[in-house]
């Protein structure tokens, strides 16, 4: 009977490691199969979403969404506030600091959002967050610290432009999850990211062929 037991026990601790792995393994790719793009695959555990009260208009997708993006925003406070040191030229600089004032209140919006709904909210200035869709890796904000003049404008708006899709990214996912989006503050937000970050990615393309093309600026 012993011998029984043990040999149920192994079987059990076998199938949970194997859960386990297959855990991990969905957790290091994204639905939409972009685990080899820099930023698009690399997920790790944030904060976590709270309890949803009974009869709420918002949902856990919409608060993983608001958790999600404040961390997303503070990686692009981090990389503009690099232009003032790196040599960016005067259009990549303007631009930063649109990034900057726009984000920033942004973060705050959503933190209060959170705390109104007793949610906990990521801190943006985490030295080692969550990499969310189109997040840089350390490696790739380390490349960019180094540049300096014109190479620091290619490699920020090369980054900026992954960073905008993986924000693209983020709010698809959230339309695409049941019952997600649908409060009009929520639905409000949402769209106007996806305006916004649409019209910068233009914007930056724009700047990038014009980089390519000789201009500084």
């Amino acid at each position: 009977m012993r011998d029984l037991r043990a040999v149920g026990t192994a079987v059990l601790l076998g199938f949970g490691i194997l859960a386990l792995q297959s855990n991990v393994l969905v957790a290091q790719t994204d639905s939409s199969g972009m685990a080899g793009m820099p930023g698009m695959g690399s997920m790790k555990m944030g904060v976590s979403v709270g309890p949803i009260p009974p009869g709420s208009d918002y949902t856990a997708a919409d608060v993983a969404f608001m958790q999600g993006m404040i961390t997303h925003h503070g990686q692009a406070l981090k990389m503009a506030a690099m232009a003032a040191t790196h040599g960016a030229s005067q259009s990549v600089t303007l631009l930063c600091k649109k990034i900057t004032i726009s984000q920033t209140d942004e973060i705050t919006m959503m933190k209060t959002w959170l705390a109104d709904r007793h949610q906990a909210a990521p801190d943006p200035d985490d030295t080692n967050p969550m990499l969310m869709p189109g997040m840089l890796t350390p490696a790739q904000m380390a490349q960019l610290d180094s540049a300096r003049g014109v190479d620091f404008d290619r490699l920020f708006l090369t980054g900026m432009i992954q960073h905008h899709s993986g924000a693209l990214l983020m709010v698809k996912d959230l339309f695409a999850s049941p019952g997600a989006g649908q409060a009009s503050e929520m639905f409000r937000y949402a769209s106007d990211v996806d305006a916004d970050q649409r019209a910068e990615i233009a914007r930056m393309q724009g700047m990038l062929k014009s980089l390519k093309g000789g201009s500084t600026e």
